[in-house]
C-alpha cells in the first residue's frame, strides 16, 4: 500500500487512517514492524509529533504496541481490538469482516433483548416509568422516521438505564455513537422497527408488569426484524 502525503489539515487524522487501513488490509501482518517514527514522518511530510500522536491512537484501537524507544509492533486485532475499533470512522471500508452491519444489529439485538429483561426484572418504579414515557415520545414522533429513529435510540437508553447493567450501557453507547452507529444503519433495514408502535407498547407493558421473560421476547422481536428482510438476513 503506498501512503499519500498528508493534507496541511488534521495531519495526524491523516497518518492515523492510513496507517490504520493499512494494518487492516494486511499489508502489516502482526508481529510485523512499522515504519520508525523518522521514516513515517519523511513519508507523509509531517513533523513526528503528528506521526506520534497517530500511533497513539492506533495503540488505543489494539492494532499496535508501541515500545519506548524501540519497534512499532503490529498486534492480531481479533485478539486485541475492542468494539472501538468497528465503530471508528472509516474503518468498516478496511475490517476484513464480510457482514459488519449484520454483526453490529445481530449485537444490538443481544444486548437490548437481555436488557429489556433486566430492566423488568430489576428496574425501578421510576426507571421503568421513564421507559413508558420514552416508548410515547417516540411514537409520536410517527410516521417521521428520522425522527422517530432518533427517539428509538433514546427509549433504548432508558431500557438500558433501566437495566442497571453499566457494561451494556457503555457498549449502547458505543453502538449508537460510531461510523457503524445503528442510527446510521439504511432505513429499508429498519423501516418495520421503528413504525411497530405497537410492538413498542408491548415491550413497555412487559417492562412494567415485571414480566423479564414476556420481555425479552417482545426485544428480540423488535431488534431483528432489521436483520431479517423478506425471509432472509440482511448482509
Amino acid at each position: 500500500m503506498e501512503f499519500v502525503p498528508a493534507a496541511r489539515t488534521s495531519v495526524s487524522d491523516h497518518v492515523f487512517a492510513q496507517l490504520r487501513d493499512a494494518i487492516l488490509a494486511g499489508d502489516y501482518q502482526p508481529g510485523a514492524s512499522l515504519p520508525s517514527e523518522r521514516e513515517l514522518a519523511a513519508v507523509f511530510e509531517v513533523n513526528r509529533h503528528a506521526v506520534r500522536e497517530a500511533l497513539r491512537r492506533l495503540q488505543q484501537l489494539g492494532l499496535v504496541r508501541v515500545a519506548q524507544g524501540g519497534a512499532t509492533r503490529v498486534l492480531d486485532w481479533r485478539e486485541h481490538a475492542g468494539l472501538d475499533l468497528a465503530m471508528a470512522a472509516g474503518a468498516q471500508d478496511r475490517l476484513p469482516v464480510e457482514h459488519l452491519v449484520r454483526d453490529v444489529l445481530e449485537m444490538r439485538a443481544c444486548l437490548g433483548a437481555d436488557a429489556a429483561r433486566l430492566c423488568a426484572q430489576r428496574g425501578s418504579a421510576a426507571g421503568k416509568a421513564a421507559v413508558r414515557a420514552a416508548i410515547e415520545a417516540y411514537a409520536a414522533e410517527a410516521p417521521d422516521l428520522e425522527r422517530m429513529g432518533a427517539a428509538n435510540i433514546t427509549l433504548w437508553r432508558a431500557v438500558l438505564l433501566g437495566s442497571g447493567n453499566t457494561a451494556y450501557l457503555l457498549a449502547f453507547n458505543s453502538l449508537v455513537g460510531g461510523a457503524l452507529a445503528v442510527g446510521r444503519v439504511p432505513a429499508a433495514h429498519r423501516t418495520a422497527e421503528l413504525l411497530d408502535i405497537a410492538g413498542h407498547r408491548r415491550l413497555g407493558e412487559c417492562i412494567e408488569a415485571g414480566d423479564g421473560a414476556a420481555a425479552q421476547r417482545q426485544a428480540e422481536t423488535l431488534l431483528n426484524a432489521p436483520i431479517r428482510k423478506k425471509g432472509r438476513i440482511v448482509a
